[in-house]
C-alpha cells in the first residue's frame, strides 16, 4: 500500500489551556485552501465538510446562527450581538412598548451580565439593585458564557410570576435577591412642580415617546410659571441617540453642538442645533453612576452648550453608538458604529462624566437589599443582621449597639416597628417586617434627597445672577 494513500487511526492528545484531552483521531489527506481571494471559502468549506460528514443529522439554521453569533462575539464588543428572533423582539419591546421583567437595563462587560441601571419604580429598583451589580445566577443556574440577550429572556417572565438573582456587588460580595415580575411601562417622562416654584422632570429612558413626553412636561410647567427646571437622568440607561438629540434641542441654542461622531477612519461629524430652543428659564442636571449612554449625551450638551450645571456623581461612561439590522427572519444583529463625542470632542467612555458640582446620597441610601425570605432573630450574628440594625437606626430607632449581632435591644426595636406599621410583633425580621422595613426606608430616601436639595440650591443661586 502506497503511504500517499494510507489512511491512519490513532489514539492522539491535545493539550488546551484547562489540561489533556484523549480521544480517537481519523487522519485524512483532504485539504481546503482558500483561493486566497474569499475571505469566506474557509467557512463555506467548514459548512460543507459538516454537512456531508457529521455523523448526525445537522440543523442548518441552528449551524448558521452559530457561525453568526461567533463572528459577532469574536469582536470582544460587549455592545456587539447577534439575536435571534426571540431575542431581538425582546430587544424592541424595551425599546417601543410597555414590557414584563423586572425593569433593569444590562451588558456585558468584561465577561459578565452587569446591571447598568434599574429604571425608575421598577421591581429591579425597589429591591435594591445596583448599577454594576454582576448577575452570577438566575433561578440557580449560571449565567456564565451567556450573551446579554439570552441572560435577558432568562429574567424576563410574566407578571406577578418571581425569579431570584444572586449578584457580586464589589466591596459588598454575593446578595440574593428574589424579585416579583411586573409591567414595566412605556412613560419615560414624570414631572412635578417642587419647592421655590422649580419644574423638576425625571427622565428614565430614551424611548420612541420620550421627546413628546419631555415636550408635554416642559409646557405644563411653564404654563405655571417655574423658576427653572431640573431634569433628573439619575438611574438613566440610555436608549435612542435620535431621541436624545430631539430633546437637547428644546435646551440647546440653534447653531451650537449637541454631539460629535467618530466613525472607523477618525471622519467626525459635528450634530448642531437645528432650532431654537423653548426653554429659556436656567436647568440644572441630576447624574449618578446610573446615568449612561444618551443620559450622557443629554448631560453633556446640556452642560458644554446650554449653561446648564451638572450635579450628583460621575456617570456610567458609555461613549459608543450602536446600530441593529434585522434580517428577513426578524433575526437582527447590533453592532457598534461610531464613538461619539461631547460638544467640546472629548470621548467619556470607560471614563464618564464628572458633575460640577459633587453630591451623595445618605449613607442609608447605599444599603444592602434584605431577602424577606430570611429570618433574622434573637441570638443571630450576620452582615444581614447588621445590615438591619443601621435600617433600624436609620429610621429613628436609638439605643442599637453597632456590632453584628441580634440582641435584646434589637429584637425591641423589632417588636416596636411591627407594633408602629401594625405587623405580627415576634421580634423577628422576616417576611411582611422585612419588605415594610426597605419600604420605610426607602421613603426616607425620597424624602431625604440631598442630591435634589443640593440641585436646587444650585438652581437658586443661578435665578439670582
Amino acid at each position: 500500500m502506497k503511504k500517499s494513500s494510507f489512511i491512519m487511526w490513532m489514539v492522539f492528545t491535545v493539550i488546551i489551556s484547562s489540561g489533556l484531552t484523549f480521544g480517537l483521531l481519523k487522519l485524512s489527506e483532504g485539504r481546503f485552501d482558500g483561493d486566497g481571494q474569499d475571505p469566506f471559502i474557509k467557512l463555506k468549506s467548514t459548512y460543507q465538510i459538516l454537512e456531508s460528514g457529521y455523523y448526525k443529522n445537522i440543523d442548518q439554521d441552528k449551524l448558521v446562527e452559530g457561525a453568526i453569533k461567533g463572528m459577532v462575539e469574536s469582536l470582544e464588543d460587549p455592545y456587539s450581538v447577534y439575536m435571534d428572533v426571540e431575542e431581538a423582539k425582546s430587544f424592541n419591546e424595551n425599546i417601543s412598548s410597555s414590557f414584563e421583567g423586572i425593569g433593569a437595563e444590562v451588558q456585558e462587560s468584561d465577561g459578565s451580565i452587569m446591571i447598568v441601571s434599574p429604571i425608575k419604580g421598577s421591581p429591579a429598583e425597589e429591591v435594591g439593585l445596583k448599577p454594576r451589580d454582576i448577575i452570577m445566577k438566575v433561578d440557580g443556574e449560571s449565567v456564565e458564557g451567556l450573551s446579554v440577550n439570552e441572560a435577558v429572556l432568562k429574567i424576563r417572565g410574566e407578571k406577578g410570576s418571581k425569579v431570584k438573582l444572586i449578584v457580586n456587588r464589589k466591596g459588598v460580595g454575593e446578595l440574593t435577591f428574589t424579585i416579583t415580575r411586573d409591567t414595566i411601562p412605556l412613560e419615560t417622562v414624570y414631572f412635578e412642580v417642587i419647592e421655590n416654584n422649580v419644574g423638576k422632570i425625571q427622565i428614565t429612558k430614551f424611548s420612541e415617546s420620550t421627546t413628546k413626553e419631555l415636550e408635554k412636561a416642559i409646557t405644563e410647567l411653564q404654563a405655571k410659571k417655574v423658576s427653572g427646571f431640573i431634569i433628573d437622568l439619575r438611574q438613566n440607561p440610555g436608549g435612542l441617540m435620535n431621541r436624545a438629540i430631539e430633546m437637547v434641542e428644546l435646551f440647546v441654542p440653534k447653531g451650537e453642538n449637541i454631539l460629535l461622531v467618530e466613525n472607523n477612519n477618525g471622519a467626525r461629524e459635528v450634530y448642531k442645533s437645528e432650532k431654537e430652543p423653548i426653554v429659556k428659564e436656567p436647568v440644572t442636571v441630576l447624574i449618578d453612576g446610573g446615568t449612561a449612554s444618551a443620559g450622557e449625551i443629554m448631560a453633556a450638551a446640556l452642560q458644554q452648550s446650554a449653561g446648564a450645571t451638572l450635579v450628583g456623581e460621575k456617570t456610567f461612561g458609555k461613549g459608543t453608538i450602536q446600530t441593529a439590522q434585522q434580517f428577513n427572519d426578524h433575526s437582527s444583529v447590533k453592532f457598534t458604529t461610531a464613538k461619539w463625542l461631547t460638544p467640546d470632542g472629548s470621548w467619556i467612555h470607560e471614563k464618564g462624566i464628572e458633575p460640577q458640582v459633587k453630591a451623595e446620597l445618605p449613607d442609608y441610601a447605599h444599603l444592602t437589599y434584605m431577602n424577606p425570605e430570611s429570618i433574622l432573630k434573637l441570638g443571630d450574628a450576620s452582615e444581614e443582621v447588621n445590615n438591619a440594625k443601621k435600617m433600624l437606626k436609620a429610621l429613628g430607632y436609638e439605643n442599637i449597639p453597632d456590632e453584628a449581632y441580634f440582641d435584646e435591644q434589637t429584637e425591641k426595636a423589632v417588636k416596636d416597628f411591627q407594633t408602629t406599621h401594625k405587623l405580627t410583633v415576634n421580634g423577628q425580621i422576616t417576611g411582611e417586617t422585612t419588605i415594610k422595613l426597605m419600604q420605610q426606608l426607602q421613603q426616607k430616601v425620597q424624602e431625604n434627597d440631598t442630591q435634589l436639595e443640593k440641585a436646587i440650591s444650585v438652581l437658586k443661586e443661578k435665578n439670582k445672577k
